[in-house]
């Protein structure tokens, strides 16, 4: 009978959970330069932005209103990234920030995760032991 609740706990373990917004990590970026339909920011060693699901500019003098929408396009090893312009509703300057959402890291890299996973097998098999 105990067994069945184990393997409950267990199944409730590997059930993936939904991300809660507030827990979204918003990062900002100071625009370097400007062109025609590109903007070129200093994203140094965060390379995930190229993966961002999104990146917009605001204006953070107006309230961090929205200025423009964009798509990372690259990345260089410098840490420039360029990105290109998707959508717009003002004239897009250096005053500006690039704004990117972070996207949540994969369950199998989580540390935490695999420590609670080898601290679970080594009791039980002490647990077993006796």
């Amino acid at each position: 009978m105990r067994w069945h609740f184990a393997i409950l706990v267990a199944m409730a373990a590997f059930v993936p959970s939904s991300r809660a917004s507030a827990q979204d990590r918003d990062v900002r970026f100071e625009i370097t330069s400007v062109g025609d339909t590109t903007v070129n920011f200093r994203a140094g060693k965060m390379t995930w932005v190229v993966r961002s699901p999104q990146a917009i500019v605001v204006d953070p003098r107006r309230r961090d209103a929205l200025v423009a929408r964009l798509k990372v396009v690259s990345v260089s090893s410098t840490g420039d990234a360029m990105a290109v312009v998707t959508g717009q509703t003002g004239r897009i300057t250096t005053d500006h920030f690039v704004v990117a959402a972070q996207p949540p890291t994969r369950w199998y890299k989580n540390t935490a995760l695999w420590m609670g996973t080898a601290f679970g097998l080594i009791a039980g098999f002490g647990l077993g032991k006796m």
